[in-house]
């Protein structure tokens, strides 16, 4: 439990002791796993559990009437699933793995049990929260703001620092399942526009993208492209000893 990723993430907020590491081991009982493109959590949904992503990587999405898709955010190992439907009763949008996945399911009155005796873990949980918030709103600035290279710079770095801070990658290199149209549905390209900027960005030293992989080349000029500050992501260290 100690190197799981959830356990790295949280640490970030927290120096966790024995008696919380045991507390979110109890967390972990009910294992299970759900293949890509199976929505674990649809819209609209109403009494579901919340999960732990474990292995594998999710999107979250909303889909408009016309058919349309809008993804919100990607999840990775982690990440916590419908926190927030659970606590407000209805989901508001969809998880859908983008590979098969491993996750652990939390039931709300086991949330809410944990919440009440430990609130240092409580506190790391609205930590974690809160910081998928911080993340969904740089996302809206880009697609309102920045130009389409900025915007996928910026993107492909703060996955890097996520992927750092529980040990699946560094902000150099990791392993990306995403395809163009994942981009595309999370940035509001076209999957042409995607392909385009990125060959731009591959051609000019700064990233290449392909075969699954990301490999950041110039990482200091594709920070100053996107003017990328990972302070919203408040990975420096525990804020709590």
């Amino acid at each position: 439990m100690e190197s799981s990723p959830l356990i790295r993430k949280l640490s970030a907020f927290v120096a966790l002791s024995h008696v919380e590491l045991a507390m979110l081991e109890r967390l972990h009982q009910r294992q299970r796993s759900f293949v890509a493109g199976s929505d674990l959590v649809y819209q609209g949904q109403s009494e579901q559990a919340a999960y732990i992503l474990a292995e594998g990587w999710v999107c979250s999405y909303k889909v408009q009437r016309d058919g349309s898709r809008q993804i919100v955010d990607f999840q990775v190992p982690g990440d916590f699933l419908g926190l927030r439907s659970i606590l407000l009763r209805t989901s508001d949008h969809s998880f859908e793995p983008v590979v098969d996945i491993q996750a652990t399911e939390v039931l709300k009155d086991d949330l809410l049990e944990l919440f009440a005796q430990t609130p240092r873990l409580a506190m790391a949980i609205f930590w974690a929260a809160s910081r998928d918030e911080a993340m969904v709103v740089e996302h809206l600035v880009g697609i309102g703001r920045r130009d389409a290279d900025a915007r996928i710079a910026h993107f492909l770095l703060e996955l890097g620092s996520r992927l750092t801070l529980v040990g699946l990658g560094s902000r150099e290199e990791y392993g990306c399942p995403l395809t163009q149209y994942h981009l595309a549905d999370a940035l509001g390209l076209s999957p042409i526009h995607v392909n385009r900027v990125l060959k731009q960005l591959r051609e000019a030293g700064l990233i290449t993208f392909r075969h699954g992989r990301v490999t950041i080349h110039d990482h200091s000029r594709l920070v100053d492209l996107a003017e990328f500050d990972p302070a919203y992501l408040d990975q420096t260290g525990p804020l709590l000893k």
